[in-house]
């Protein structure tokens, strides 16, 4: 468990360099309706009374030596890694935006087509992943230079913050939404910016749509874990029974896309596709291979020459 008292506060820890910049905290106080003065950075708790930048100030400056990773493995577990993309050496607030971002890109949408009806399925809920990104964020012990950890594999996402649970604070309390920051200072500049609301409430938003079991806890860490829905969680109706004969084949929102590029020009290749539909070539790969699973495209020819038969 982590004692609150003892957390050192990050404005009492001195900056491990005092060439910083602000401009990004800046423009994102500036877009919340916010006055940028000279006091600025003083009335954020950016500055210590001896006149140096403190830890806090680091976190948010615009340049910084904090890595934020995305880690994308090719099974359910950390044995293989398929793509480890850096989203951090920046202002804190940006690098939690490039990975809340990150992780709307890659929810699928699944879609099922009947003959009088479309229904969609996402493949997890973007506000409750949303908020364990914002938390780990918020109450992962910066001073000790841990970073959050966030993970994708096959069937899950893992959000993982260093630190584990308040002292005095059981599960049970945590799950009710009642804990205490762990760095009162960063949730506020949280909370200014619009990222975060009151303390607990991001727990109670992802409770709304997951079970406590998503929680996994330990002396040193809290991990979320988001299972993967897939088309088996598509609503059936009567009518979708009667016409099971007449339904398509279930088809994600990045895969349909796809589809109708290749429709228009059956010799695109993977990085042109990846181009167009701005997303990385791992994902196009993925899908893909998806769409072959279906036999719903087929590659003749070389990845160079060749072409797609969509069918």
């Amino acid at each position: 468990m982590v004692n609150i008292n003892m957390v050192r506060p990050l404005t009492n820890i001195v900056s491990p360099t005092q060439d910083l910049a602000f401009s990004e905290l800046k423009i994102y106080y500036n877009e919340k309706g916010y006055t940028i003065n000279d006091n600025f950075l003083k009335n954020l708790g950016l500055i210590m009374d001896d006149g140096r930048y403190n830890y806090l100030a680091y976190l948010l400056s615009d340049v910084n030596n904090i890595s934020i990773k995305v880690a994308t493995y090719k099974g359910n577990d950390a044995y293989d890694i398929l793509e480890c993309e850096e989203y951090g050496y920046c202002c804190l607030i940006k690098a939690a935006k490039n990975v809340i971002n990150k992780f709307e890109q890659i929810n699928r949408t699944y879609t099922r087509l009947t003959t009088i009806d479309r229904k969609e399925v996402k493949m997890f809920d973007n506000t409750a992943v949303k908020e364990a990104i914002l938390n780990s964020f918020v109450h992962t012990l910066w001073e000790r230079e841990y970073p959050p950890k966030f993970e994708i594999f096959n069937d899950h996402i893992a959000v993982s913050s260093t630190g584990g649970l308040p002292i005095n604070v059981t599960k049970e309390d945590f799950l009710k939404g009642f804990s205490a920051p762990t760095h009162p200072e960063l949730m506020r500049i949280f909370k200014d910016l619009g990222l975060v609301e009151q303390l607990g409430t991001g727990v109670i938003r992802i409770l709304k749509s997951y079970s406590k079991d998503v929680y996994e806890f330990s002396d040193n860490f809290i991990r979320v874990n988001f299972k993967f829905k897939d088309n088996s969680y598509l609503p059936k109706t009567p009518k979708d029974i009667e016409d099971i004969e007449n339904t398509k084949i279930f088809i994600s929102n990045t895969e349909e896309k796809i589809l109708k590029l290749l429709k228009k020009n059956n010799r695109l290749t993977e990085q042109e596709l990846s181009n167009k539909l701005k997303v990385n070539i791992t994902t196009v790969a993925r899908n893909i291979s998806t769409l072959k699973d279906k036999k719903l495209i087929k590659r003749i020819g070389s990845n160079k020459a060749g072409e797609w038969i969509v069918f």
